[in-house]
């Protein structure tokens, strides 16, 4: 599903450049990818589609809160991968609300424990549904991790 995603950021500027499902769908066919992992990334598209559609995610509340994580969040997220949100956060790249939103979307993978790796891709695939603009250090974090779906 990662390398999915992937291609759908790096072949659509926006979520509005892609087609439609079916049309889409087909051509992640002709690029090589295998029907369960396309459907599988449809799916998890059309759920952020479902969150994002009534937020106002670029806001940034002055909020003093502190976000506790249940013992499921925890031990599927690590705390690798939670210093790395409180890092975005802090950096202002996440609002909380869009926290939230990469927090779900990390749950919502069929994954038990949630790599750095697929953490990144959704903090990704969140701020390209946002058409958000990503500083190009931030941006470069968000692609390295030496992996092989890397941008060159």
């Amino acid at each position: 599903m990662v390398d999915v995603l992937v291609y759908l950021f790096e072949n659509y500027y926006t979520p509005e450049a892609c087609p439609s499902t079916d049309t889409l769908a087909r051509k992640l066919s002709a690029a090589g990818f295998e029907a369960e992992e396309i459907t599988d990334a449809l799916r998890w598209l059309n759920g952020l589609a479902r969150i994002t559609q009534t937020i106002e995610p670029l806001a940034f509340p002055c909020d003093d809160s502190t976000r506790v994580y249940s013992v499921e969040e925890a031990d599927r997220l690590g705390v690798k991968n939670i210093g790395f949100l409180s890092f975005l956060e802090a950096a202002e790249v996440l609002s909380p609300l869009l926290r939230e939103v990469v927090i779900d979307r990390a749950l919502a993978t069929e994954e038990t424990e949630i790599t750095l790796e697929l953490l990144k891709v959704t903090v990704l695939m969140v701020l390209w549904s946002q058409e958000a603009e990503v500083d190009a250090l931030i941006l470069e974090e968000l692609l390295d991790d030496g992996s092989a779906w890397q941008l060159h």
